[in-house]
């Protein structure tokens, strides 16, 4: 497909469509609602693309882009875009996952607590940041524990509501790792409730989704434990 092609199969919000829509934060399916077309364009054609629609967005707040510290900013953004904190939409970045046998024949649960992450809102393009904590019982199979942390980078990095998030993060986890019973809480805070709107720097969301032995209140409690516990 061409590139004015794509382009012009954007969806476009009317103004009567705005208005009705308000400052609701409106939730959608469990996939992130991507294009079909979203790849057929590539990086560098995107990066230059989005560099240009955000210079015209800095020329209408008014910037001087002729000044040494803005000039080069449309393009730094356009590449933090694609590269780094949207590079999860793409599945061509998806982490691959190396399953070991469980030669120690641990059969309790492992819990990986304290992921660190950085995603955005997809109301308003603002961050979101938290942390993770999630928890397997192996079928017969284990995962490095690196990967566990880049599941969770993989689909923080695209624009994201906190529950979809939570319930992406456990469905990989529990199909890379051929289990029923994984566990995912996810607490974090989120600017668009921070730093504008009203602005409470002190509220935090968290979010859960258990499966498998983790519904049952004693795995349950036991992880809410753990993941509670001081470092």
């Amino acid at each position: 497909m061409k590139q004015k092609e794509i382009l012009s199969s954007t969806l476009q919000l009317t103004d009567f469509d705005m208005e009705e829509i308000g400052n609701d934060h409106l939730g959608s399916s469990y996939d992130t609602p991507i294009r079909d077309d979203a790849f057929e364009m590539g990086d560098e054609l995107k990066m230059e693309l989005i560099s240009k629609h955000f210079k015209e967005i800095m020329l209408l707040l008014g910037l001087d882009l002729n000044d040494d510290s803005l000039k080069g900013t449309p393009q730094r953004v356009a590449k933090m875009y694609v590269k780094e904190i949207f590079s999860g939409l793409n599945p061509a970045n998806k982490p691959k996952i190396k399953l070991f046998d469980n030669k120690y024949k641990y059969d309790q649960m492992l819990v990986e607590k304290d992921i660190t992450f950085y995603s955005n809102c997809e109301h308003h393009f603002v961050p979101i940041i938290g942390r993770a904590h999630c928890a397997y019982i192996s079928s017969g199979q284990v995962i490095g524990l690196s990967k566990i942390n880049r599941i969770v980078q993989h689909f923080a990095k695209r624009p994201q509501v906190q529950e979809r998030l939570t319930v992406q993060i456990a469905n990989e986890l529990k199909d890379a790792l051929n289990s029923e019973s994984v566990a995912v809480v996810i607490d974090a805070s989120h600017l668009c409730v921070s730093s504008r709107g009203i602005s409470d720097i002190t509220s935090r969301t968290i979010t859960s989704q258990y499966f498998g032995k983790f519904k049952e209140d004693s795995f349950k409690n036991e992880f809410l434990k753990h993941i509670s516990s001081p470092a």
